[in-house]
Formats: C-alpha cells, sequence, structure tokens
C-alpha cells in the first residue's frame, strides 16, 4: 500500500516540479535575447528574436531606446499605408451613406435559401412523424 501511496505521489510531484521548472527557462531565454553594444556615448541594443536595432541613451539613470533609422522609416511608411487604407474606407462608407443594410437582391436570394432549407427539414421531420413507433414502450426513469 505504501508503494502505491508513493508512485501516486510521484505522479502528482513530476509534472508540478516541470511546471515550475518552465518560468525559470522562459526567463533564461529573456535573459540572452537582447544584446547591448557600447558606441560612443551610446548603445546599441540588438534584439536576437526579432533582429530589430534600437538606439539607447543613458538618461537620468535610465536606459531610454529608440528605433534606428531604418526601422522608423519601415515604421513611417507602414503608418503612411494604413493611414491611406482608412481613407479609402471612410470614402466607401460615406458613398454608402453610413448604410450597412443589403440590397434588395441579397434579400431575395437569402430567403430563397432559407425557404429552401426549411422546406428541407420540415420534410424529414415529417418522416420521422410517419415511421412506425416501437412496440415496446420504453420505461420512464424518475
Amino acid at each position: 500500500m505504501t508503494k502505491e501511496i508513493g508512485i501516486g505521489l510521484a505522479a502528482l510531484l513530476l509534472p508540478a516540479a516541470l511546471l515550475l521548472a518552465a518560468p525559470g527557462r522562459a526567463a533564461e531565454q529573456d535573459a540572452t535575447r537582447f544584446q547591448l553594444e557600447r558606441s560612443g556615448d551610446h548603445f546599441v541594443r540588438l534584439d536576437r528574436q526579432t533582429g530589430a536595432m534600437s538606439i539607447c541613451q543613458d538618461q537620468n539613470g535610465n536606459l531610454v531606446c529608440r528605433m534606428a533609422a531604418d526601422e522608423r522609416t519601415a515604421y513611417d511608411d507602414e503608418l503612411d499605408r494604413l493611414s491611406d487604407r482608412v481613407t479609402k474606407l471612410e470614402k466607401t462608407v460615406a458613398a454608402n451613406k453610413g448604410s450597412s443594410l443589403p440590397s434588395d437582391a441579397d434579400v431575395d436570394r437569402t430567403l430563397g435559401i432559407m425557404q429552401k432549407f426549411m422546406r428541407g427539414f420540415m420534410g424529414m421531420a415529417k418522416e420521422f412523424q410517419n415511421e412506425e413507433p416501437d412496440a415496446k414502450p420504453v420505461p420512464q426513469k424518475t
């Protein structure tokens, strides 16, 4: 009996130990994710996971990082692209006068599909009703 308790206890403790060790591994990976290199009066920070580079300066004992020039250009280009997209979407909404209602053709098509579905469903329901019930009544369980 004590051997069974020991095995059961080991089965419970092993997964718990593995789960407790997992955050330590995550912290180790994060500690090696960034690499700092001094360059004159500032630092260059490399994100080894994404390849992104930032320029960092010591300001009042805090390390303040900003995107590198190449990344800033890509960031600004993405903002411009998204801004153009938003403008086009706003123009589309304005052209529709803010109405998101479907056209009459869309409503008619949808009603036709629903009628076909309901007719098929009701036909199956009638088939089930017309089947002969079993001769033996099912006992009620209360």
